[in-house]
């Protein structure tokens, strides 16, 4: 019978031009080790999508499989399925990947006993583990110390260097193409859809062309009108634009696994007055928050004051950018909101979005939303999303054309 292996290597092909320098991924990496280091923790197991692509510069596509990432005192080691053969391989920062197959249960565990070795003190990311894998995790490592170092993770995710900071002011003028491209395209009678498609092929190219070695994945639009402009995340559909629909313009540039975004309110050829009122109000907000981002500023402060001027907002007036998607990553420890008592520093980088929704019934009815990112410097903060807002330059149409 022919025995089959848990787990191989593999190499194959030439590994591509990486997204950063070896010093910008080698400076992620000896951070982490001196956390783990000074607190005693012997090796580090990463599961989430996030922090594998931020020490590792390797985006994952899961299907439902795990991956992951082992830290220790002198490796970092990848782990993937074999599905995917030597792709993770050739993007993982030194080029030290671990596969495990699918032909016997729970592999991946293997795997992870494997590249830990003795190791009894372990930090792991406790808001990512399902409680499943958790347990799994806990029978592979009997009688082992699982530490959580989300928190950890997430504080050195917070502080953008000067190469991220380079590659996130590439995506924003990256996403004012997309906006351009929306605001070309948009006609009467014309589904989301069809404006969507145009803006994300813009962005894409633009990615590429800027970017020829990186793969490319996940950049999207959203274009919401009428009553689907009243979620931030409501999705694409066939609905057809009408004259005098308020929208939501969103474009989203997605570099090697990191986000960038803008929105903004649009009308299409008219607004009427009590619409034209609250787009006002939203856009007097966005403006005072602009004023607010600065270095020593509360995340929770810039929330209280914009909150006196908006009292139909649906969520934070902000978030941090970097490694993060629609549908993985968040630090949350750098939103503004209330609740959130993070300091502003030099090199953090945050959005600027109040959003109003006003219901159906209710003249004005739509939602209102402005978008920015502005990167935290010594003296203030940079805007780097130059796409104008409000109703000075945002009723659009073939009536405006």
């Amino acid at each position: 019978m022919l025995e089959r292996p848990k787990t191989l290597t593999l190499e194959n092909g030439t590994p591509p031009q990486p997204t950063f320098s070896d010093q910008e991924m080698s400076r992620r990496v000896a951070a982490m080790t001196q956390h783990m280091a000074a607190e005693q923790i012997e090796a580090v197991i990463l599961t989430s999508m996030h922090c594998v692509n931020y020490f590792t510069d390797f985006v994952y596509t899961a299907f439902g499989r795990n991956y992951g990432c082992v830290i220790t005192a002198d490796r970092l080691t990848t782990i993937s399925a074999n599905i995917d053969g030597a792709q993770p391989w050739r993007q993982t920062f030194g080029h030290d990947n671990l596969i495990y197959t699918d032909w016997h249960k729970d592999n991946f565990f293997e795997a992870v006993k494997q590249l830990v070795g003795d190791a009894v003190t372990i930090g792991i990311e406790s808001d990512h583990l399902t409680l499943q894998n958790h347990e799994k995790l806990r029978s592979a490592l009997p009688g082992r110390k699982l530490i959580d170092i989300c928190e950890v993770a997430m504080r050195l995710r917070m502080y953008k260097s000067t190469e991220e900071l380079a590659l996130i002011r590439e995506g924003a003028r990256i996403c004012d193409l997309g906006g351009a491209a929306v605001v070309e395209t948009v006609r009467e009678g014309m589904p989301e859809y069809e404006v969507a498609i145009h803006a994300t092929q813009t962005m894409v190219r633009e990615i590429a062309r800027a970017y020829p070695h990186t793969e490319l994945m996940d950049s999207w639009t959203w274009v919401q009108s009428g009553i689907n402009t009243d979620g931030a995340h409501n999705p694409l559909t066939t609905r057809r634009i009408q004259a005098g629909d308020i929208l939501s313009l969103n474009t989203f540039a997605m570099i090697s696994g990191y986000y960038q975004a803008l929105e903004r309110t649009l009308f299409l050829d008219y607004c009427d007055s009590k619409s034209l009122e609250l787009w006002e109000i939203n856009c007097q907000v966005h403006r005072r928050g602009l004023e607010l981002v600065r270095p020593g500023a509360r995340c929770c402060d810039i929330a209280t004051e914009s909150h006196d001027l908006l009292e139909y907002r649906t969520f934070g007036y902000g978030h941090s950018f970097g490694t993060l998607s629609h549908y993985y990553g968040r630090e949350a420890g750098l939103e503004l909101r209330e609740d959130v008592d993070t300091v502003l520093a030099p090199n953090m980088v945050v959005s600027m979005e109040p959003m109003i929704m006003i219901p159906e019934g209710i003249p004005g009815s739509g939602g209102y939303r402005e978008h920015d990112i502005l990167i935290v410097t010594e003296a203030g903060a940079d805007n780097i999303t130059a796409f104008p807002f409000g109703p000075e330059f945002n009723i659009v149409g073939s009536s405006t054309a």
